[in-house]
């Protein structure tokens, strides 16, 4: 599987944020506080939902499912002016990303096997230190063999 390579300008989120680890995934329990919320937000960009993380830097040094980090479920807005009650804004700094179009089920981590321990390691890239995130277009279907998303990894030139 070969990515886009694009790179994007920054974009304001509104959603919902909660840290977790691997080990106590809580994603389920994030889109069902933010999916109610989700019909209160005024100015969303398109119908697409981010899956949003933020890893600390060493997170991928060393694989620790222990290792707490920031999980967003959240939109892109056009502004942050009148932003509902219960949820919260980040800026996704701009930069370049590599794109993986991904079709299959959500639970079926493979893809980021491939991405990290293969494509990774053998392309003119490093990881970078921003967000990683989904983008939950409309032929998303969570747990679907069909489901279709895209995997936003952000990336910068390998240092030599």
């Amino acid at each position: 599987m070969i990515p886009r390579i694009e790179t994007i300008t920054e974009r304001k989120l509104v959603g919902l944020c909660r840290t977790m680890s691997f080990a106590k995934f809580e994603l389920v329990q994030l889109w069902q506080a933010f999916r109610p919320l989700r019909k209160s937000i005024e100015n969303p960009v398109n119908s697409d939902a981010i899956s949003l993380a933020i890893y600390q830097p060493e997170h991928f040094g060393h694989f620790d499912p222990n290792r707490s980090f920031e999980k967003w479920a959240s939109v892109e807005v056009s502004d942050w002016e009148n932003i509902p009650d219960g949820l919260e804004i980040l800026w996704l700094p701009g930069g370049k990303y590599a794109v993986f179009q991904y079709k299959g089920s959500s639970t079926d981590t493979s893809i980021y096997q491939y991405i990290f321990g293969s494509w990774l390691p053998q392309s003119d890239f490093e990881l970078d230190q921003r967000p990683h995130f989904e983008v939950l277009g409309s032929k998303y279907r969570n747990n679907d063999p069909e489901s279709e998303e895209e995997i936003w990894i952000p990336i910068r030139e390998k240092t030599k």
